[in-house]
């Protein structure tokens, strides 16, 4: 009942597939109302079916009842064989296939009972690849007992690879048993058995109607198998994309597979990497020859020139025959309708490609494609194409990882993982999600304070310890950390599950994700489940949650990285709202169909065709005794996409010369059509377009030097004696910090710095002097108190402790000589305050000493270099002067006197030695510390009236060498008129 005749179509790529296939089955079996609803059509995948119903739905121009459209599955989309394949008479029933997320766990389990130091992430992603390895095993039609001998039979194979086979083995003796306990098999023995069932049943028994497979190209045996019969079928059709049936002979050998030598028995190897060798090795194991592949007479409706199709077949020419392109005439190597595009970087890029697609849009029903496998270019193209409110159909979708359920539940883990520290905190607090609706400015008014509270230093680690940081109100920012606490005594509540669960060593995979479910539910409601990615993340949880029960325990701190693995798997795709012209494409996604403009980006090497992934499981060499595909059969299949769509009545080709990191290397892909053709035309105007889209009409403004000038009644009437240097230097700094109120902010979970080290320190002095009375054996306990408790990481208190130790000791000895002198400390962290004219000047000192003569010697700690005597001889570096000033008008309680000495203790190193005494006065300065007072007071009137009190602008940087901060650099543009000033 066999045709004597195989029935093989090929339909070239200057004629898009899905169109042209539509067109020939409605034209030869869609005669009757009916005719085409008898018929079956067997494509790769469901993308695919996708693609040629929306074929028929173009080519009907009205109602039409389809065929049915039945995939036959990829393993490596986890696809399953289509339903309608499934046996219905009384053979025996193929056992059901194991959920891929079990089978992921239950690998996972066995990686890592053979590699006991894996963490849970890595043993996932080696079970990822060991699926991979095993799917490919097991859809060629290899024994995996066949690796047990191959350790014996390869003794020069490397330890490594060695020590990897035996894992592998032992693996794959456990693997069936894990199996046969469930009642289950492989997807892919699974697939392999009914397709070579069906298979069997079709030659006895073939079935009524028509039957087609379209689109095919994956040469596994139970394929080929299937096609072989299908093509033999009395209405049995086989139609291949992209045939390549001119190709001479010589060449089309070349490919391989080739037989064993008969002297040495081992096999040339085949060109992998070429578009055709997928579709040679599928015709070779049909057993139909190549010129018994006959054209499909039908078009798309939409075709570009057949000669596009022969330029096509010439650039992809086995390299050791590209020399014949010498020989070709001008018309066999022209690309006419490609043009190419190359621009600076992938933002530029997107940029043009994004205008591009705009621009095909001002046709009445033009379409336009983007066809990339860089899915950081398709955001960013998406992204752009949002200016013109056009929301791109972006059918390979985006991970469930970036979108917001998913990042919800990825800042669930890493918060808890990471013991509340602040920033991952933080960022689970502010979710997007977390109390949307009604609830969330309060809520974000809350999130926002604890954000003030926790600037500076990590606090403790977990929930207390962030309690026990905003419960201390000894600091500045007690009325922030305040209203924090009352908010977080709310919120801790919700996160104290999180807690109890991470806060074991181990934990049973499955009862961590039912928490992160839990409390996901608690901070966010129904929101978190909702739209697309909350209706992925949740069937990801349901399928995972009992399959986790097979994946045994884990340490928690690995879980962020395991759920991001998981959850980039899962692509998200939006089911409506997007624009009906405009597309954007994965490799997978546009085989088989074709826009009228087909723009192909990302043609850099590493990107298309991407460099090929490593086997971890199995040596190249194993692969290739073991007749396993290639690594770089992946770089074929890319080829063949590219040939594919080149064939698109107008393309366009783009490339970035760098990507973020370093130039990049042109695709093999685009070199060989610059080769070919002497140069592709090129598209200007989208790169100038690129260029000029955001760029401000006319000659760039910068910013002008600010100077604002408030009213008089606006200016502040006290000051601080540490804040006159920066309204001298950088008037304006001080206008942002004291009249707009723009303090600078610490970092979140900021590395303990310079003045966070000052502080520490100056408080273990102040309490050493006023609890202990400076007695010089306690100092050294308080500062290794202070070492212990630092909210500092360890590699910074062990660099720090030595240093801050030495310097210590050296106080200490300091102030026991000072007292046998007859000098006595007499005050520590003093304010004090006097009016100076109009103004009120305050200030803090660090220590106040009284001398045997009666007098006053004001001391400022420092951690580092101080104020030399020049900065003083300009008028800068006042502080200690404006103190004795408070000093000598009785600014400080219970602190009489006049100041005759003024002394900065630095903890720096100088000689070879840490801490040293440093006088801005006296000496070489020029100036008598007598004087020291008046000088400042002088000086510090002058700069009131001119500021505070008069009418002058508040300058930015007026006096920059003065100005070594530059929190407010960005506030004032200084980079657009530094420099600039005439």
């Amino acid at each position: 009942m066999s045709s004597v005749h195989p029935a093989v179509f090929t339909i070239p790529p200057h004629r898009a597939f899905a169109d042209a296939l539509a067109a020939g089955l409605i034209a030869r079996f869609g005669a009757a109302p009916t005719g085409l609803a008898h018929g079956l059509v067997l494509v790769p995948n469901n993308r695919a079916a996708r693609a040629v119903t929306d074929a028929f739905v173009r080519r009907s121009g009205g109602g039409l009842l389809l065929p049915r459209l039945v995939p036959v599955g990829d393993p490596e989309l986890d696809e399953r064989i289509g339903g309608a394949l499934e046996p219905l008479d009384d053979s025996e029933p193929v056992p059901p296939a194991v959920e891929p997320i079990e089978r992921l766990f239950l690998l996972a389990r066995l990686v890592r009972e053979q590699m006991p130091n894996t963490d849970a992430a890595e043993g996932l992603r080696l079970a990822e690849d060991l699926a991979r390895t095993l799917d490919q095993l097991l859809v060629e039609e290899i024994a995996p007992e066949r690796l047990r001998g191959f350790a014996a039979e390869l003794p020069d194979l490397s330890l490594h690879w060695q020590a990897s086979l035996e894992r592998l083995g032992v693996i794959l003796d456990a693997w069936p048993r894990l199996l046969a306990e469930r009642g289950r098999i492989d997807l892919a023995d699974r697939r392999n058995r009914l397709l070579n069932g069906l298979a069997g049943r079709w030659r006895v028994r073939p079935p009524r109607g028509f039957v087609i497979a379209a689109g095919i190209t994956t040469a596994v045996p139970a394929v080929a198998r299937l096609l072989r019969t299908v093509a033999r079928l009395p209405e049995g059709l086989v139609v291949l994309p992209g045939l390549d049936a001119g190709m001479p002979e010589e060449e089309w050998d070349s490919l391989g597979p080739h037989e064993p030598d008969p002297i040495t028995l081992r096999r040339r190897r085949a060109i992998e990497t070429h578009p055709q060798y997928q579709l040679k090795l599928l015709l070779d194991r049909m057993g139909i020859a190549r010129r018994e592949v006959a054209r499909w007479r039908w078009g798309g409706g939409r075709d570009a020139p057949a000669v596009r199709s022969r330029a096509i077949a010439h650039a992809m020419k086995p390299a050791a025959f590209t020399s014949k392109w010498q020989e070709l005439r001008p018309a066999e190597r022209r690309l006419t309708g490609v043009r190419a595009l190359e621009l600076a970087d992938p933002a530029q890029e997107a940029q043009a490609i994004a205008i591009a697609l705009r621009e095909a849009l001002e046709a009445p029903g033009r379409t336009a494609a983007l066809v990339t496998p860089d899915r950081g270019l398709a955001r960013r193209v998406s992204a752009h194409l949002k200016r013109w409110g056009i929301e791109a159909d972006d059918s390979a979708g985006r991970p469930l990882s970036e979108m917001a359920p998913g990042t919800l539940l990825l800042a669930l883990a890493a918060a808890a993982a990471e013991q509340f520290a602040p920033v991952p905190l933080l960022a689970l607090l502010k979710h997007p999600l977390v109390r949307k609706g009604e609830g969330r400015l309060d809520w974000l008014d809350g999130a926002r304070n604890l954000d003030l509270a926790l600037r500076g230093p990590r606090p403790a680690a977990g929930l207390a310890g962030v309690t026990g940081h905003l419960s201390d109100w000894t600091g500045r920012d007690r009325e922030v950390r305040k209203r924090a606490l009352a908010w977080w005594q709310e919120v801790r509540p919700l996160l104290a599950p999180l807690e109890r669960a991470f806060g074991r060593d181990t934990a049973p995979l499955a009862d961590l994700l039912g928490v992160l479910r839990e409390s996901a539910s608690l901070l966010c409601g129904d929101e978190a489940w909702s739209g697309p990615a909350g209706r992925a993340a949740a069937d990801l949880f349901t399928a995972a949650e009992p399959a986790a029960a097979q994946s045994g325990r884990l340490a928690p701190a690995s879980l962020p990285a395991l759920l991001a693995q998981l959850m980039s798997a899962v692509a998200v795709r939006p089911p409506y709202g997007q624009h009906p012209r405009i597309f954007i494409w994965g490799l997978i996604e546009a085989r088989l169909q074709q826009a009228d403009l087909m723009i192909l980006g990302g043609l850099n090497e590493g990107v298309w065709p991407q460099s090929p992934a490593p086997d971890p499981w199995l040596a190249p060499r194993l692969r290739h005794e073991l007749g396993l595909p290639g690594l770089e059969r992946r770089i074929g299949l890319a080829a063949h996409d590219f040939a594919s769509a080149l064939g698109g009545p107008e393309v366009l080709v783009t490339r970035a010369r760098r990507d973020a990191r370093a130039p990049a290397v042109a695709s093999r892909f685009w070199l060989r059509l610059e080769a070919m053709t002497g140069g592709l035309t090129r598209s200007p105007q989208h790169r100038k377009w690129a260029e000029a889209i955001d760029r401000s009409p006319g000659p760039p403004k910068p910013a002008e030097r600010p100077a604002p000038t408030p009213a008089a009644d606006l200016r502040p009437r006290r000051i601080s004696v540490t804040e006159v240097d920066r309204l001298k230097a950088d008037p304006f700094a001080f206008y942002a910090r004291k009249m707009l109120a723009l303090p600078a902010l610490d970092e979140v979970d900021a590395d303990p710095g310079a003045a966070w080290r000052g502080s520490a320190v100056h408080k273990v002095l102040e309490a050493w002097m006023k609890e202990d009375d400076c007695d010089p054996a306690q100092l050294r306990p308080r500062a290794e108190a202070l070492l212990r408790d630092a909210a500092a990481h360890p590699l910074m208190r062990a660099l720090w402790q030595p240093r801050l130790l030495e310097a210590i000791d050296w106080i200490a000895e300091e102030v026991a000589k000072n007292r046998d002198s007859g000098r006595r400390p007499l005050a520590a962290e003093a304010k004090g305050k006097c009016e100076v004219g109009e103004v009120s000047l305050y200030g803090e000192a660090d220590r106040i000493d009284l001398l045997s003569d009666g007098s006053l010697a004001i001391v400022d700690y420092k951690t580092g270099t101080p104020p030399g005597p020049k900065a003083v001889a300009e008028g800068y570096s006042m502080q200690l002067g404006l103190l004795g000033l408070i000093a000598e008008r009785g600014g400080f309680d219970g602190i009489e006197g006049l100041p005759a000495a003024f002394e900065y203790w630095s903890l720096a190193r100088k000689a070879g030695k840490l801490g040293y005494v440093a006088s801005p006065v006296g000496g070489r300065s020029g100036l008598d510390p007598a004087d020291f007072t008046t000088v400042a007071a002088r000086n510090f009137i002058a700069a009131a009236e001119h500021w505070l009190t008069g009418a002058a602008p508040f300058t930015a940087k007026l006096h920059p060498e003065f100005a070594p901060y530059g929190e407010y650099d960005q506030l004032m543009r200084l980079d657009e008129w530094y420099g600039r000033e005439a």
